[in-house]
């Protein structure tokens, strides 16, 4: 993935540390799918500490694109598709979660461990 958000700014200063930060510490934790909703494929994934939990943006975007990475409360999400959403979007990634011609069609089901790996420049 790539740490290039419009609120990774904001979240490094809601945590404290510098942008390149987030990235680190986001890519450290071990994630795992607690469960699945919002959209299809859209897994709500728990893991990151209690501490960088973060609020959910004052005003949702109309549009967040496929592929957004996104932190609301102490979960992350990704974005399956564009849609309207009010999480702070992080970063993105090519990975494509929802394929309904892949079996199982959600590349994230409950359970699932999944770690985020940034994209070398």
């Amino acid at each position: 993935m790539r740490y290039d958000g419009p609120d990774l700014t904001a979240v490094a200063e809601l945590w404290g540390v510098p942008e390149g930060e987030v990235g680190r510490i986001h890519a450290a934790t071990v994630f795992r799918v607690a469960f699945c909703g919002f959209a299809p494929g859209f897994g709500y994934l728990t893991g990151l500490d209690e501490r960088y939990a973060v609020p959910r943006r004052g005003t949702p975007r109309t549009a967040v694109p496929a592929g957004a990475v996104a932190l609301a409360g102490a979960y992350t999400g990704v974005y399956p598709r564009a849609s309207p959403g009010g999480w702070q979007l992080i970063g993105s990634t090519e990975a494509v979660l929802w394929d309904h011609t892949r079996t199982p069609a959600a590349l994230l089901t409950p359970g699932t461990r999944v770690r985020f790996v940034p994209e070398e420049l």
